[in-house]
């Protein structure tokens, strides 16, 4: 496949240069022209993009890590085609500045025993995510696992991986070439199937590499090592280095037993089984999780009033005395004609005489003497100013005989009156009213920063419950004190209303254990988890291997508070690096390969070739300089 520097794929990703090229694609570093930041694009190589197979695993590759979510997995960010200019199929991933872990292989051959846990440590915890939704990966090997320069363990390239999530794998007869046979565990090389405890082996033979510097299985061919892989026993570590310790020994012989069922099922299984190896030097603090879910009150919902009824009698009663009494003076009309009289007649006219004095007497003293009595009117509903305005012109004076609280009348509103409306009380008299409050609410006081004690006699000035207390771990309020209540405070509530508390602990303290020497993202990640605020910076150590905690601050603590701050210090490696050969290669080639050591490179040009090519290079190959040192290299 040609080199495509320089080309824009999607009208977005600026190809900026070629950084890897493999036997399906070519990964570039890119310009991100819409977020203006660096990322790596994995293009397919042409003559595989019209093979629909090969289109459909790399697609798959895409949605495999787009699934994961996991900070030492490579995110990918797009996928697609490009619509202009040279057809391509295409992966964004975040671009990873640092080296393979081949690359720490070759140049270091076998690693310290606890720098292999601290590697092996997020390797595992991204393929424990993986396995969780199903994905296996399929092709773990060091040239798929990078450390970026600031140690950050970073697992690539999920072409092979399968799961529900990702759809189909490929063929047997493709999956093993497409793998890497070393790492290929014996049912991928028999059956050409695997699951979980296939990556499980993988990392296994990884672990086996990375403690003794070499590969179990050495062959002149792929088709002899995938042979041992079938028919072989891996070797044990104490065979080739003694102080490895027992159980480290058995845990990579089972992850890599050529049965499936005697290995760790899955790479949570061996990460677990692994971290009880190194818990056995540090143990970890188990974490606690807290849940609260608060109840909501139902709205009580008003009862509607009642209508009342008026009923009006006597009318026909009236009008049926009006009609006897008509008939009465026809009579008597009919007698005075007649100009006849009985003594029947004398007899009625006597009584109707008295009753005619009784009926003026008892009206004068109803009505105007001192029997007169005023109907009260009804001021129900009203406000204590509209019953004196309705009250005062009768005659009759208003005391407000009680005020109380009321769920349904409003506060200021008479809820009764005493004669009621329709009584009658006498001329001058009064009437007394009753008065809402309102409904009965009362207002919880502030109470944070109280001890407990001062803050239930704060309740208990109201007719308010004491509810329950409850302790919790606080950064602000000092321990013993109240931090809040529920209801909270200036909520108003109703009579007899629970009252609970929420007491400080104070400040929680963790176990706060060393990190110097291990890995620095496990640092990150565990003291994170803990809660701890990490501040981390990184210089250069002789002794120390890159991405591992040089020194921690504060350190040989037993404990320390949640969320203070702990500072470490990050291994960027050797200061110096060795000058490499690079003779005979070409002046863009040669440059990148000494500005990769972090040197700065200046070009001495020599002759009229259009190609030139190093003839010499200053200081000599196989010198030891600091990284930023300048060498100058002649070109002809």
């Amino acid at each position: 496949m040609s080199d495509l520097t320089g080309e824009l794929i999607d009208g977005r990703y600026q190809l900026t240069r070629q950084i890897a090229n493999g036997g399906m694609a070519s990964i570039y570093e890119a310009i991100d022209t819409r977020l203006d930041r660096k990322v790596a694009v994995k293009i397919m190589h042409p003559h595989l993009a019209q093979d629909e197979a090969f289109v459909n695993r790399f697609i798959r590759e895409a949605k495999a890590s787009a699934a994961l979510s996991h900070p030492n997995i490579v995110s990918v960010q797009d996928q697609g085609w490009n619509q202009n200019g040279i057809p391509a199929v295409f992966i964004v991933m975040e671009l990873i500045e640092g080296h393979t872990l081949r690359d720490y292989l070759n140049e270091r051959g076998k690693f310290e025993i606890k720098d292999a846990i601290n590697y092996l440590t997020p390797i595992l915890s991204a393929l424990a995510a993986a396995h969780d939704l199903g994905i296996v990966h399929r092709d773990i090997k060091p040239e798929n696992i990078l450390i970026s320069k600031e140690g950050r363990v970073k697992i690539a390239d999920f072409g092979l991986a399968r799961g529900e999530l990702i759809g189909s794998t490929m063929t047997a007869e493709s999956s093993v070439i497409l793998g890497s046979v070393s790492y290929l565990s014996p049912e991928q090389v028999q059956r050409g199937v695997a699951d979980s405890r296939s990556d499980v082996y993988a990392v296994g033979i990884v672990a086996f590499e990375m403690l003794t510097g070499e590969k179990p299985f050495l062959g002149e061919s792929p088709i002899q090592i995938a042979y041992m892989h079938v028919n072989q026993e891996i070797p044990s570590l104490r065979s080739k280095r003694k102080e490895i310790p027992a159980d480290l020994d058995d845990l990579i012989l089972k992850a890599t037993d050529r049965d499936p069922d005697k290995r760790p099922r899955t790479a949570g299984d061996f990460l677990k089984s692994l971290e009880s190896i190194q818990n056995e030097i540090d143990p970890k603090t188990n974490q606690m999780k807290l849940a609260l879910d608060l109840p909501v009150e139902p709205i009580r919902e008003k009862q509607r009033g009642k209508v009342k009824k008026e009923i009006v009698e006597a009318v026909e009663v009236v009008e049926a005395a009006g009609e006897v009494k008509e008939t009465t003076r026809e009579v008597r009309v009919a007698k005075e004609k007649k100009k006849k009289s009985s003594k029947r007649v004398r007899r009625n006219r006597k009584v109707a005489l008295f009753l005619a004095i009784a009926l003026g007497v008892g009206g004068w003293y109803t009505l105007v003497g001192p029997g007169s009595r005023v109907v009260v009117p009804s001021v129900v509903g009203g406000t204590f100013d509209q019953a004196v305005a309705t009250l005062t012109p009768l005659g009759l004076t208003t005391v407000v005989l009680e005020k109380r609280f009321d769920e349904e009348i409003r506060a200021g509103a008479i809820i009764e009156s005493d004669p009621p409306g329709g009584g009658r009380v006498a001329s001058g008299g009064e009437v007394k009213l009753i008065i809402s409050k309102g409904p009965e609410r009362y207002i919880i006081p502030a109470l944070k920063g109280l001890t407990p004690e001062a803050a239930q006699a704060a309740i208990e000035k109201y007719p308010l419950l004491i509810g329950t207390n409850t302790e919790v771990f606080n950064m602000e309020v000092p321990k013993g004190f109240v931090i809040s209540s529920d209801p909270a405070a200036g909520t108003k509530v109703k009579r007899d209303t629970p009252v609970s508390l929420v007491i400080s602990k104070g400040v929680q303290t963790l176990a706060l254990a060393s990190y110097v020497g291990k890995s620095g993202e496990q640092a990150l990640n565990e003291l994170t988890d803990l809660g701890f605020n990490i501040k981390s910076t990184y210089a250069f150590d002789e002794n120390i291997l890159s991405g591992a905690v040089i020194s921690q601050k504060p350190s040989g603590v037993d404990v320390a508070p949640k969320g203070s701050t702990v500072t470490l210090i990050i291994s960027k490696g050797s200061q110096f690096v060795f000058i490499p050969n690079v003779f005979s290669l070409d002046q863009t080639k040669a440059t990148q390969v000494l500005a990769d050591l972090q040197l700065k490179v200046v070009v001495k040009k020599l002759g009229t070739k259009k190609v030139k090519k190093v003839t010499s290079i200053v200081p000599k190959v196989g010198s030891k300089v600091k990284r930023g040192s300048t060498v100058t290299i002649t070109v002809g």
